[in-house]
């Protein structure tokens, strides 16, 4: 039997979890410096599963399959297309990232408080979630991926509720009654797409006798597994509503911006960065490969929600006064796109909204983490707080400027690139939400850039007038991302010769080809 390489890279967080909350509570440090071992060596298993994997090769690969639950037909059941593994790289890349921005944020209270956070427990949360995040990426299996989709939530609800941010305009109190009011909502929202998720996995194995996502597909695909039509929608249906909680998409994306709010800026990473891409790689794997004519049904619909999103996110971001809450609306409109090139049914839409995941983690983490940098040093996350930063600080507003910049996608840095790709994609076949969905830009820009100038420009305010600026451990976390930015917006070809065969196996699934384009003929 080969080495099992994709359930080895995604143990080794969940042990290194449970070893890190063991460290007795005298060793702080030593919990931390661990975790951070951990999770660098996951990322080493990862250039593995990265080094392995043949893009022209088989869809699946790097495969393992054992009896789990024999009754019922469950397996154990793993394997990575081009898709999986390029998100297994980014979530391995930033959860190390996340730990050093992260470094006191669990260290304890000042004396009087009436909370004591445990050091141990948040870095173990943290190795938890990226443990589960792996395996959802690794799944085949249904009920494997589901049980792991669904947990997920519980070392989220914590971090949240738990070790959320203090930099509230009205006192410790209500700063607590806000991070539980956040960790309920999340965990509420999330449950309840779980739950009409659980339903439609069971109705598909009742359908189709077993939850291997392969052999149903393969399945569907040689005609042996014959689906009424109302079936196949209502059973659509029941993945896509719990994977658009995830994503998230209008209307249900209100969660988002009071987890992300609440948070610590490292969690609010982890959340969008991390946690919210399974339910877009989640509709790409499972909602077109399973139920390819309901996908196609129900695209007009997506696409409409997809662009609500998509300017309804930046508008409210616009109007923003508290940073992170801004970051949390433009990610939002950051997601619409994704799902609008994802269910516009073309290679150009579904390559750019892959590798729109990767560049978002990516200039989300930069912006949100010197954001958190930021709300650090002052205290408070109020946009009207600031001013003048760029003077004392000039290395942390330019870190800012670029993750900003990022945001916006400005040529030459990476969402640029995906942001492109998935706009022509829907062009070709949707011209009128293509062209709607540009203003989305233009409001990006608007709001990035009032929030540079409100927070870094001008007078310097008395309260930032003593900032310092960003330190070494500081600049780690962050100089890797912005070479990252730079990097994949001048050369994306990488990330782009994996998700591509990926991506044509999906056209096949959906039995979709790209439009041809109407030249008119020379004369």
């Amino acid at each position: 039997m080969s080495f099992p390489l994709l359930t080895v890279t995604a143990v080794l967080p969940a042990i290194g979890a449970v070893a890190t909350a063991a460290v007795p509570a005298a060793r702080r440090t030593a919990a931390k410096w661990l975790a951070l071992v951990v999770s660098l060596a996951t990322l080493v298993l990862a250039g593995v599963v990265l080094v392995r994997f043949d893009p022209g090769g088989a869809r699946y690969q790097l495969t393992e399959s054992h009896t789990w639950i024999k009754d019922f037909g469950v397996r154990y059941e793993l394997g990575v297309d081009g898709i999986a593994v390029a998100l297994i790289a980014l979530t391995t890349l930033l959860i190390p990232f996340v730990i050093l921005a992260g470094w006191h944020d669990a260290d304890p209270l000042e004396t009087g408080s009436r909370r004591w956070r445990p050091t141990q427990g948040f870095f173990a949360l943290i190795l938890a979630v990226e443990a589960m995040v792996i395996i959802s990426f690794e799944a085949t299996d249904l009920f494997l991926f589901y049980i792991f989709f669904e947990a997920m939530l519980i070392p989220m609800y914590f971090l949240i509720g738990g070790f959320g941010d203090h930099a509230h305009e009205h006192g410790e109190e209500a700063a607590s009654t806000q991070r539980s009011y956040a960790a309920v909502k999340f965990l509420l929202y999330n449950l309840v797409g779980g739950l009409i998720m659980l339903a439609a996995v069971i109705g598909l194995y009742v359908v189709a006798g077993n939850f291997s996502l392969t052999e149903i597909a393969q399945a569907r695909a040689n005609g042996s597994l014959h689906m009424a039509t109302s079936t196949e929608r209502w059973l659509f249906l029941g993945f896509f509503f719990a994977f658009a909680v995830k994503a998230p998409l209008w209307p249900l994306h209100t969660w988002l911006p009071n987890a992300m709010g609440e948070a610590t800026a490292p969690v609010a990473v982890l959340i969008t960065a991390v946690v919210d891409k399974v339910g877009t790689f989640a509709m790409l794997r499972f909602c077109l490969q399973l139920f390819p004519e309901a996908s196609k049904w129900a695209t007009p619909v997506i696409l409409v929600l997809a662009l609500i999103s998509i300017i309804y996110g930046a508008l409210l971001a616009v109007g923003q006064r508290d940073i992170k809450r801004l970051v949390a609306y433009a990610s939002i409109s950051h997601f619409g796109f994704i799902i609008m090139g994802i269910f516009a049914m073309t290679s150009q839409g579904q390559s750019g909204a892959t590798l729109y995941m990767v560049n978002h983690g990516l200039s989300t983490a930069a912006l949100m983490l010197v954001a958190g940098f930021l709300i650090s040093r002052r205290g408070s996350r109020l946009i009207a707080d600031y001013g003048g930063v760029q003077k004392v600080a000039p290395v942390l507003a330019g870190t800012f400027l670029i993750g900003g910049l990022a945001t916006l996608s400005l040529p030459g840095l990476a969402p640029f690139v995906s942001e492109f790709l998935v706009l022509v994609g829907t062009f070709t076949r949707y011209p009128a939400i293509g062209i709607i969905a540009t203003f989305g830009i233009v409001l990006a820009a608007l709001y990035t850039l009032v929030l540079y100038q409100r927070t870094m420009t001008g007078p310097v305010k008395p309260e930032v007038s003593a900032m310092p600026d960003l330190r070494v451990r500081e600049l780690v976390v962050v100089a890797p991302l912005i070479v990252l930015l730079i990097f994949l917006g001048v050369y994306p070809k990488p990330v782009t010769d994996i998700v591509n065969p990926a991506v044509k196996q999906t056209m096949s699934d959906v039995h979709k080809t790209d439009p041809k384009p109407e030249v008119e003929a020379a004369k």
